[in-house]
């Protein structure tokens, strides 16, 4: 028998009832896990911004090196592209391709580095879910779109003969953020599905790169054969570009019905789609997880 005193916890009544450990699968964070999200976004940030030079101030300069060559070789004689000035006309062009193509460059290359150097446990395991990553990610490719287009923005309001004063303002976030998180998107489902870094120049080279130059930013859209027009017109990128040029300028190289309502509602469709694409890959775990 023994006579050993019973120690009873003041829980011990509610022991039962609360277990230990969670059952597996059962989330504990119910609600949208703000700080994971924040930690994640700052990490992919500072990735970045520790090699601005590259990732910032080297595409700013680029695109500006294609603003002085454009402008000087087709800009001369007062040109004019739908009645502004061609100088006006192409610099929110160069600005937006900028941003697409780096919020592509740092989106394709987030999960990427992390299956080649075998760190990709450090995405998959924290308690973050599919949604909030892609939160995280996407939010952090479009940081680095901002910083860039505001880079080159600043670098042409000192332009001699550029006028990149904003018309409207609202056209210019609305579609700024809406093509960013287009190529944002893209660059993630490439990130997914890429298993080297070739694989990630492959889709840049032959997809990012012909969409950005084909999507009229250099040239006006209305003076392309029909058929030709019919291609932009299925590129979404054009879509992003006419709208921010239209924040811009006032005025777009368009003549289907309604077009920054068109490229409103076609840049919201194509983010959606895209966006589900994401979502279901990444709960899929396809090339992620064993």
């Amino acid at each position: 028998m023994n006579d050993q005193p019973q120690i009873s916890h003041p829980d011990s009544a509610n022991s039962a009832a609360v277990p230990a450990f969670a059952e597996p699968g059962v989330p504990q964070i119910r609600t949208l896990n703000v700080p994971a999200m924040q930690a994640l976004y700052v990490k992919e940030v500072r990735r970045f911004f520790k090699v601005q030079l590259q990732t910032i101030w080297a595409p700013a300069v680029t695109t500006l090196l294609f603003l002085v060559i454009f402008t000087v070789a087709l800009g001369g004689a007062g040109r004019k592209v739908i009645g502004v000035p061609f100088a006006d006309f192409v610099a929110p062009g160069l600005i937006m391709m900028a941003m697409l193509q780096n919020s592509f460059a740092n989106s394709s290359f987030s999960l990427l580095v992390g299956k080649i150097q075998g760190t990709i446990v450090d995405y998959l395991m924290p308690p973050l879910a599919v949604g909030e990553l892609i939160i995280a990610l996407i939010g952090a490719a479009i940081t680095r779109a901002v910083l860039v287009g505001l880079a080159l923005w600043v670098a042409m309001l000192l332009w001699p003969g550029v006028h990149v004063g904003p018309d409207h303002l609202w056209a210019v976030a609305l579609f700024g953020l809406l093509g960013a998180m287009m190529l944002s998107f893209l660059g993630l489902i490439t990130s997914i599905w890429a298993e080297k870094f070739d694989h990630a120049a492959a889709v840049t080279n032959f997809v990012v790169t012909p969409l950005a130059l084909l999507s009229g930013t250099f040239y006006s859209v209305d003076r392309l054969a029909p058929w030709f027009q019919g291609v932009a017109h299925a590129n979404p990128v054009y879509y992003a570009i006419m709208g921010f040029r239209y924040g811009f300028i006032g005025t777009v190289d368009s003549t289907i019905a309604h077009p920054v309502l068109t490229a409103a509602v076609t840049l919201i469709a194509v983010n959606a789609a895209l966006g589900v694409l994401t979502y279901r890959l990444l709960t899929s775990g396809w090339k992620l997880k064993a």
